[in-house]
């Protein structure tokens, strides 16, 4: 019985774990003389620990997988150097929780510590600012340590894996039996009550592990108490179900010219490329062009189901509306409170509403989705359809969903021929209607050529800073995460999306990555997405059932960096 107990207890640390990660973590006992450290895919806590030390021990573990920390260009640094990585990880610990400040429940905001995290403002700064003689506090024990060696092992692991993956090309048939965790959540519990929930997460909102994981807070209270429920249901962060692809690219599929093409001359735009190799951006390093569509003559508007998605995102991006003279609120309203002190002075009976109550209720957040329509989406996926079908019908309920909604929304499609030749197409701008006309350029779409993404992303956030209009702002990146293209191979690729991904975050832009249809495995999405919020499923009709909590924290974590920045 004592096992089962510590068996559940873990399981659901790993779900609060998986919660702050961002992406599937598992928590296992470690050795009674070890503190809590983590590779990165695991988070080893001390059995003999009290219940109130371990989750302090995971939320600050987990805070540094989701705060892109445990990088393994930052941590490499330390190997042999001991000194050097408690000097980091006393100052990186209080930058990741700060980073994570949005997700962490209440009782544990009391962690971090705002003034040294603004020492800092990324992992690469931390270990700068420690490799210096300034002088840094030592770091809680709940905080414990940073094994470096251990995590540049998984990290070798994970990319061993992805190699030996990447080597066959043939579509590979789905296995029977297999569950989708996705079936698992129900929308109708994702009600309007999530923003206000103490745990709030990428995985389960306010929903069922929430009220699991509130639970296991109430036993760190209770000395011996190990109550925790029945389980729930695991992350679907990595779920993957499909067909696998390889590196390549094939040829487009379009062929003669469509009608509807407008005249537009293209415009050039240069951005830097992360050289991962020698650690430096290589400045002006690929040309992005925007072109419009060449649309076929029978691109119909065959889109349906985006009610499946609205819901889930109907509390997001609310923006705050503040109402004077009300009789209760948050705050005084002045110029109320000084004529009704007039009016008591005068002899008259005065307003009792003098309070400023604040409430979200105007829509206040632009989404830019930028669709992968380079070669390997071609591939087959499944339902007998291939990954670039599932991955732009996605894309169209999104799109429909959010301007439904109230949101500003534009859609981007993108593919690359080399650092010169990276084309971004403007499905919707923000400013356009959404009419049969986008309509009929996302269905002309085909997929050819390859998908250089660091620059993809990189522009795509640009665009969205400078024409979003708003002041929550979220990158949905809509791809099968294969970064290749010519002097792009995939460990550079995947280097330098993750990077500007992070770039886009420092600015206060929430990202969001999501991987439909396709069979991309977990290790390669880790490579390329980093920590930043991003999830597979197999079919477009299970995006209701988890983009909701993995929005609202890509939103909040953005909202969270414009704080402490």
């Amino acid at each position: 019985m004592a096992d089962d107990e510590a068996g559940k207890r873990l399981q659901a640390l790993g779900m609060f774990a998986s919660a702050l990660a961002g992406k599937a973590v598992a928590v296992m006992e470690g050795a009674d003389a070890d503190g809590p450290w983590t590779d990165g895919d695991a988070i080893y806590v001390n059995p003999s620990a009290s219940p109130e030390f371990t989750i302090r021990a995971v939320a600050v573990q987990a805070s540094l997988i989701a705060a892109g920390s445990l990088d393994p260009d930052v941590v490499r640094p330390m190997v042999r150097h001991p000194k050097l990585a408690k000097r980091y990880l006393a100052v990186e610990a209080h930058r990741a929780l700060m980073f994570n400040a949005g997700l962490l429940p209440g009782a544990l905001l009391d962690l971090g510590d705002a003034e040294v995290a603004r020492r800092s403002d990324s992992a690469t700064a931390s270990l700068t600012l420690a490799s210096t003689k300034a002088a840094l506090a030592d770091a809680p024990s709940a905080f414990g340590t940073i094994r470096a060696k251990k995590v540049l092992a998984a990290s070798r692991d994970a990319v061993s894996k992805a190699d030996q993956e990447a080597v066959g090309h043939a579509p590979r048939k789905q296995k029977d039996g297999g569950v989708d965790q996705l079936d698992d959540l129900d929308e109708d519990s994702l009600d309007e009550s999530d923003d206000l929930d103490l745990f709030s997460s990428p995985i389960g909102g306010g929903t069922f592990i929430g009220r699991w994981l509130s639970k296991l807070l109430k036993s760190a209270r209770k000395s011996g108490d190990n109550s925790l429920g029945p389980p729930g249901a695991d992350s679907a962060t990595h779920q993957t179900n499909s067909a696998k692809r390889g590196r390549h690219a094939v040829a487009s599929l379009a062929s003669a010219d469509g009608e509807g093409v407008n005249d537009f001359e293209p415009t050039d735009f240069m951005y830097p490329e992360w050289d991962a190799g020698k650690n430096v951006y290589k400045p002006n390093w690929c040309t992005v062009r925007e072109v419009e569509p060449r649309i076929k003559p029978f691109a119909t508007q065959a889109i349906e189901g985006a009610i499946t998605v609205r819901k889930p995102l109907a509390r997001l991006g609310m923006g705050l509306h503040r109402r004077r003279r009300q009789a209760q609120g948050d705050d005084i309203d002045i110029d109320a409170a000084i004529e009704a002190r007039v009016e008591v002075m005068a002899g008259s009976v005065p307003d009792e509403s003098v309070y400023i109550d604040t409430v979200r209720r105007r829509r206040d957040l632009s989404v830019l989705l930028l669709l992968d329509v380079s070669g390997s989406t071609a591939e087959a996926g499944t339902l007998g359809r291939t990954v670039h079908q599932q991955q732009r019908a996605a894309a169209a309920h999104l799109m429909i969903a959010l301007h439904d909604l109230g949101d500003r929304v534009s859609l981007y499609a993108y593919c690359s021929q080399g650092r010169t030749a990276v084309t971004m197409t403007p499905i919707k701008r923000f400013n356009d209607h959404l009419d049969a006309q986008v309509f009929r350029k996302l269905n002309s779409l085909e997929p050819g050529s390859y998908s250089r993404l660091g620059a993809a992303i990189r522009h795509g956030s640009a665009v969205l800073e400078a024409r979003g209009g708003t002041s929550r702002r979220l990158l949905v990146v809509v791809s099968d995460g294969l970064a290749y293209d010519h002097g792009y191979d995939r460990r550079s690729g995947a280097a330098d999306a993750r990077r500007a991904l992070i770039e886009a975050r420092r600015r206060g832009t929430g990202c969001v990555c999501l991987t439909i249809g396709a069979d991309t495995d977990a290790a390669s999405l880790r490579r390329v997405f980093g920590s930043a919020a991003h999830m597979t499923i197999a079919r477009p009709d299970q995006l209701g059932g988890a983009i909701g909590p993995l929005f609202r924290s890509a939103v909040r974590s953005a909202e969270v960096r414009r704080r402490v920045s």
